[in-house]
């Protein structure tokens, strides 16, 4: 990703097919190890290519990932009819509550018993 980064700030920077020399320029300029087989495999891919095709297509590819997870599937089941289903909405929601009594507990957790601010 590093790699990708770097292209991308030199692009931005005004080098419209920027070359190896400028990204690790600019990689070892905040002191970033450069792999050079990386490198050249990154520049063998974008040879010839636009970065705004390369980014369109990237945008395409992702739009067919399914994203999401079961809420959305708990939700789409509640909604439409009679009371019935409201019963189920409130069923759906005591779930929720669960997962976020055990994320606060992981975050105490998470900082040792201290806090940068006490």
């Amino acid at each position: 990703m590093k790699y990708v980064a770097a292209y991308l700030l030199a692009v931005l920077g005004g080098k419209a097919h920027p070359t190896a020399d400028d990204i690790a320029d600019i990689l070892e300029s905040v002191s970033a190890d450069v792999d050079h087989k990386r490198l050249d495999k990154l520049m063998k891919e974008l040879e010839g290519k636009d970065v705004n095709e390369v980014i369109a297509a990237g945008r395409e590819k992702f739009s067919s990932v399914p994203s999401g997870g079961g809420a959305g599937a708990a939700s789409a089941g509640g909604g439409g009819g009679g009371g019935g289903d409201a019963a189920g909405g409130a069923a759906a929601a005591e779930p929720e509550k669960e997962p976020e009594k055990e994320a606060e507990e992981e975050e105490e957790d998470e900082d040792m018993g201290f806090s940068l601010f006490d």
